[in-house]
């Protein structure tokens, strides 16, 4: 089973990170300012202009440690990949189901329901948890989106096509993000969800969304890479230009179970408010560099929760199930499975 490896996190502006040894050494105006093992890590991310010394580039390519660069606000912005893994009759056999209907279709038909499954639950743990506390108006809209969540789930298994199951997806998001504001515990106006915006975001919640929902795609393209899928091909999303379709198929298993979940505890609890976010003069929001700490301790808390996996039957970390995943989608593409388990959160 693949070890739960830490991730850097680079925030602060004109950072350094450099090798020294088989170390990774993050200094600020010459002064250093963390260090750790190579072997224990298993991605950078630099959300500023930090610099990077060709010797550590070199040292993580061949390691296998992804670093990406992304702007403040969460938007890719580049990466550094060493050679391919995995086997290159792997990959031509993902480029072949993601042109074979009859391979592509039942693929997507699991990551679609298990995306509108996952979304459910979040909404059913709610009023599980919450909902003698709601108001009535709230806890209708939560009750509306569980019914039509769960008949999108129910859909897919009918769903013979791509265009159809996308459609279905759609219908999804449009449920369970007009019942969004009433996930929201807490009465500040500022922090009222205005329906799904993602850049520029036009309110504070779909600010801390989008940050999660990258920070989520640099994992699962990671987890990718490291079992030698392409994550520019993918089965449910179509090929663009600069689009890692793969990852973004991936990524919808875990929205809601890693990155909303997140979202919403950050806010209710009131980790996070207000002050926290910065709007520029064309009104688009971004969180400021110390949210985006207070983000990036919490989600790294967040991926060393254990759970049981539905599949395997085992307890790993939730950072390790996009790990999983990817397994069990080359396993599948390689023949070893009938079918690709797509994971459901109970």
């Amino acid at each position: 089973m693949r070890r739960h490896l830490n991730t850097i996190y680079v925030t602060t502006p004109d950072a350094w990170v450099r090798k020294d040894g088989a170390n990774i050494v993050v200094e600020v105006d010459g002064a250093e300012r963390g260090r750790a093992p190579i072997h224990m890590i298993g991605g950078i991310v630099c959300f500023t202009r930090a610099g990077m010394s060709p010797a550590l580039m070199a040292a993580c390519a061949e390691a296998g440690v992804s670093v990406s660069f992304l702007a403040p606000h969460g938007r890719f912005q580049g990466r550094i990949e060493g050679p391919r893994t995995g086997n290159v009759l792997l990959r031509r056999a993902q480029y072949r189901a993601a042109d074979d209907p009859a391979q592509a279709v039942p693929f997507a038909r699991g990551v679609v329901a298990a995306k509108a499954a996952n979304q459910r639950t979040v909404i059913r743990r709610a009023l599980r948890d919450h909902g003698t506390r709601m108001g009535e108006a709230d806890r209708a809209a939560l009750e509306l989106a569980e019914a039509r969540l769960g008949g999108c789930a129910r859909r897919t298994l009918q769903a013979g096509d791509i265009a159809t199951l996308r459609g279905v997806e759609g219908e999804a998001a449009n449920a369970y993000f007009s019942a969004f504001n009433a996930l929201i515990r807490v009465d500040d106006p500022t922090l009222r969800f205005g329906g799904r915006s993602r850049r520029p975001a036009l309110d504070r919640v779909n600010a801390l969304l989008n940050f999660l929902y990258a920070l989520l795609g640099h994992d699962c393209r990671s987890a990718l890479e490291s079992v030698g899928l392409d994550p520019q091909v993918g089965l449910l999303h179509a090929d663009r230009p600069g689009r890692a379709s793969l990852a973004l198929d991936l990524i919808e298993e875990f929205r809601p179970v890693l990155a909303d979940r997140l979202a919403l505890s950050l806010v209710n609890r009131r980790q996070l408010t207000a002050p926290d976010f910065v709007v520029d003069e064309g009104g688009a929001i971004t969180l400021t560099d110390a949210a985006r700490r207070t983000v990036l301790e919490a989600w790294t808390e967040r991926k060393k929760e254990e759970l049981r996996h539905p599949f395997l039957g085992e307890a790993v970390t939730l950072g390790l199930v996009p790990h999983i995943q990817a397994q069990l989608l080359a396993r599948h593409l390689r023949g070893d499975l009938d079918g690709y388990p797509p994971f459901l959160w109970k």
